[in-house]
């Protein structure tokens, strides 16, 4: 009886080691291991990964800088500049050519079009194998980028105080064109290894909003100017974080076969952001 517990405890030993990649000896009481890295989730089983240079491209901090940094602090300062009549085409300039053109225009189409890419990014990933990151993933990443425009644009608007062209209150920067470039950046991240066309709409569909925010009369040139450029920088800044915390790729799972104190044989599991 004896005899037979241990031919079983020896062939199951021999079953792992034979199951997984590994070259070691155990040792007694030693821990024989081996890191076994999983495919990082932004490849889905059975797909051949679409490119490594996506994975990798917000780990690189000067493409980070002039990528992101960069147009975002240009865009900034343009609203800034261009606040009240300074610079070749001021935001008083904008605002008397929209009274002489389109002094009746008015649509609510601004307070949902921004939304269309968003539409677009989980419709994307019922039809799309070559996503960025699983559906999980994405969405953490989008409600992080979500919240560091809300935690830059809520306090922007109270400590500028600026009057709007309509006569309210708190125009700098524009919200609406901020959550607009944030969600087109996102889909941008995504997808623009797939397909250029996915960041031209939502670029488009998020300059189309800043241009009717004008046109509404609720925001000046400069408001929007600056709008875009939170939300870029906050997309970018989250996933430049995401890249240095999982050095570019994905979580990294290692299975490890493993001899107890008691002799027996075990198996654990380490994970690795």
């Amino acid at each position: 009886m004896r005899i037979h517990k241990l031919l079983t405890t020896n062939l199951v030993w021999l079953s792992m080691l034979l199951a997984a990649p590994l070259q070691a000896v155990a040792q007694e009481q030693d821990i024989t291991s081996v890191n076994i890295t999983a495919p990082a989730d932004t490849v889905l089983s059975g797909q051949p990964p679409p490119s490594a240079e996506p994975q990798r491209l917000e780990a690189n901090d000067r493409r980070f800088l002039t990528r992101a940094v960069l147009p975002s602090a240009l865009l900034i300062a343009a609203g800034i500049y261009t606040y009240g009549g300074q610079g070749v085409l001021s935001s008083l300039d904008v605002f008397d050519y929209r009274n002489q053109t389109f002094p009746d225009f008015g649509t609510k189409a601004d307070d949902f079009a921004m939304f269309a890419p968003l539409v677009g990014l989980y419709g994307f990933n019922l039809v799309s194998p070559l996503n960025r990151h699983k559906l999980g993933r994405q969405t953490v990443l989008f409600f992080s980028a979500v919240g560091i425009t809300s935690a830059i644009v809520g306090p922007t608007k109270l400590i500028t105080d600026i009057e709007r062209p309509n006569g309210e209150p708190y125009a700098f920067p524009s919200g609406h064109t901020a959550y607009a470039f944030t969600i087109a950046t996102f889909m941008d991240k995504e997808f623009r290894h797939t397909t250029p066309w996915v960041s031209v709409v939502s670029y488009g569909i998020a300059g189309g909003t800043g241009v009717l925010r004008v046109l509404n009369n609720e925001h000046w040139m400069s408001d929007v100017l600056a709008g875009a450029g939170v939300g870029i920088l906050s997309v970018n800044m989250v996933y430049w974080v995401h890249a240095k915390l999982t050095k570019g790729g994905g979580l990294k799972t290692s299975v490890v076969p493993v001899v107890l104190p008691n002799g027996s044989p075990g198996i654990g599991m380490h994970v690795q952001f």
